[in-house]
């Protein structure tokens, strides 16, 4: 299965979200969202994993994992 990860920051989450959601839609793919530090959450679909750095065990080893587990990382 491939998958997304999208890093967002406060000002990205309008343009984003569009291509968040459209990569969801794909045929096995798994869309992994990480809102940076002060990025508000955008209006996302279901099934769509989002995190915060610095909350939910989400610390910058942990992300650094994430992005090196995904096949496509995509930063806003």
């Amino acid at each position: 299965m491939a998958s997304f990860l999208h890093l967002l920051k406060a000002d990205a989450g309008a343009i984003a979200a569009p291509v968040i959601e459209r990569n969801s839609r794909e045929a096995g793919v798994d869309v992994t969202v990480v809102l940076l530090h002060g990025a508000p959450r955008p209006p996302l679909p279901a099934g769509i994993r989002v995190r915060r750095l610095g909350e939910d065990g989400l610390d910058y080893s942990s992300l650094l994992d994430l992005i090196f587990d995904s096949d496509r990382v995509v930063t806003w």
